[in-house]
């Protein structure tokens, strides 16, 4: 993502280190996305818990929501219902990572068991927070934006 938003050489909608913090932010959520998923495989999960598949869905919708904010964006519209959704997901997302972390000292899990877990809990949560990364550069935008539109 930041190889292509630095080809653009600053060109669109976008001023540069806005573009910049956009397209940074965009690539931690990817990134977390990719080591939650490398985990899974690198840990030979074969059937996830309970817990991870309630965080992937709320981080599947706040992806959803970040690429709604982003269409948003693009049609020069308002974000605010993205961004306090993505905003609710977080919140959630935190919930949901405490639970699933108390829920691995319960019954003396296997201790390997315990770390591959945390470790991939860990990263879904990470996700959802770099989601959260681009609401907070995306209001900054909008902000900007309704500031020129005074002006202008």
């Amino acid at each position: 993502i930041l190889h292509r938003v630095a080809e653009r050489d600053g060109r669109g909608p976008l001023d540069s280190p806005d573009a910049h913090a956009l397209a940074s932010a965009l690539d931690d959520v990817v990134d977390y996305i990719e080591e939650g998923a490398d985990r899974l495989v690198l840990y030979g999960v074969e059937a996830p818990m309970e817990q991870a598949q309630e965080m992937t869905k709320v981080l599947v919708d706040a992806t959803e929501q970040v690429a709604q904010a982003l269409r948003g964006l693009r049609d020069d519209g308002d974000l605010s219902p993205y961004l306090v959704e993505i905003h609710r997901l977080e919140n959630e997302g935190d919930r949901l990572q405490r639970s699933a972390m108390a829920s691995l000292f319960v019954n003396g899990i296997d201790p390997m068991i315990v770390i591959r877990w945390k470790d991939i809990f860990e990263s879904l949560e990470q996700a959802v927070d770099a989601c959260e990364t681009v609401a907070h550069v995306l209001e900054g935008i909008g902000l900007k934006r309704g500031r020129r539109r005074r002006t202008d």
